[in-house]
């Protein structure tokens, strides 16, 4: 089931929305187990797995998924999980896909839902140089999983400017998944398999695809 944060309709809309974001290329296990940390921990209705159209920080790299290739890969890796949704919010919208004006899309057309991003804690500690970072922490809780030797007292040091109270920042219990999209595309292009580090819908679609074939050359 996919779920537009800002469109859908006939069902109630949840209360508690975390929201997941990134270039998901391509979405893997590592995503999918922090997204149920989340859920479970954060005591949320819904996760929306959130692929960017445009990295504002980010130079496009030739060979890799487009943003719709993206935003397939995420419906299929949601797929038959509860509670957990792929948005095309961002994919959708023109330009940079910055959090502030996620949020802000968000919150202007569903004002009651409670948003909460969902970052690691090295992606925390750069939160402060984001855009708007005050707009962000106004609109959404922090849900924050720690990973890279990055402790919960550095996160909080760094989050001090945006003064975050700390009851906002919930730090997940989870431990650190060795798996990233850049691991994944080296091996599809050296050959190798990926069916443990995504999901099976996902390999296939890959593979189906023809994707992250042939980057080194």
């Amino acid at each position: 089931m996919d779920e537009r944060p800002a469109v859908a309709g006939g069902a109630p809309a949840p209360r508690s929305v975390g929201i997941l974001g990134g270039t998901f290329n391509p979405p893997h296990l590592g995503h999918l187990a922090l997204a149920r940390h989340a859920l479970r921990e954060a005591g949320l209705d819904a996760v929306w797995l959130m692929p960017v159209r445009t990295p504002p920080h980010k130079q496009p790299e030739p060979g890799l998924a487009g943003a719709e290739q993206r935003l397939a890969m995420c419906r299929l890796a949601a797929e038959g999980i509860a509670r957990l949704h792929a948005s095309e919010l961002e994919v959708e919208r023109m330009g940079p896909s910055y959090t502030a004006d996620t949020l802000d899309q968000i919150h202007e057309q569903k004002p009651e839902i409670r948003l909460t991003l969902i970052l690691g804690a090295d992606m925390a500690l750069t939160l402060p140089q984001w855009r708007r970072p005050h707009r962000i922490v106004e609109l959404a809780d922090l849900a924050v999983a720690e990973r890279g030797g990055v402790g919960r007292d550095r996160v909080m040091e760094s989050l001090r400017e945006l003064r975050v109270e700390s009851g906002r920042v919930r730090f997940l219990a989870m431990p650190e998944v060795a798996i990233s999209s850049s691991l994944i595309r080296e091996r599809i292009e050296r050959g190798l398999a990926v069916d443990e580090l995504v999901p099976g819908a996902v390999a296939r679609y890959i593979a189906e695809q023809r994707l992250y074939m042939g980057l080194a050359a």
